[in-house]
């Protein structure tokens, strides 16, 4: 069932998504691998929803956290978030590994991301060897949330794009 949200998420959020039908690489612990290609090229992205989410909000939509590769913009390890409600304008949600420093990240109505290629690296290692990542955010609307992701799986999931689009 969560894929089925998930796939339709992508299809609605990301123009790119909708012009082929991801392939499922695989499900490892909490993570599931998908390849899809586009007008680009092959994109590889691994996804996976909270273990836990807590907050005062009657209504939320679905929450993702995903790793994509785009091998032909030479885009790898891109982390992103999608809230499930919409941030303040200027809003810079957090991201912390098993307890460890938190990261401030980049947001724009409902999605998060890192702010580069060298925080995206950093994080990605941090979750290879983690178990444990929250996300901490704010709706528009002032409800504070936190999103415990489980790290089961990870590495699995991440070497299986890896291969799929030729990352090393």
């Amino acid at each position: 069932m969560r894929r089925i949200f998930f796939l339709i998420l992508m299809l609605s959020a990301f123009p790119a998504f909708a012009e082929a039908d991801p392939e499922i690489l695989g499900t490892f612990g909490d993570w599931t691998a998908y390849t899809y290609h586009d007008e680009m090229g092959q994109i590889c992205y691994i996804s996976s929803q909270p273990t836990k989410s807590v907050g005062k909000y009657t209504k939320r939509d679905d929450v993702f956290l995903t790793i994509t590769h785009r091998p032909q913009e030479k885009a790898f390890d891109v982390v992103n978030v999608v809230a499930g409600y919409t941030y303040p304008k200027g809003f810079k949600p957090t991201f912390s590994i098993d307890a460890k420093k938190a990261v401030a990240l980049v947001s724009h109505e409902d999605t998060a991301w890192a702010k580069d290629a060298k925080t995206d690296a950093a994080l990605v290692n941090q979750m290879k060897s983690g178990s444990v990542g929250t996300l901490k955010g704010k709706s528009k609307r002032g409800t504070v949330t936190t999103d415990t992701f489980s790290f089961k799986g990870f590495s699995k999931a991440y070497r299986a794009i890896s291969e799929a689009c030729n990352h090393q």
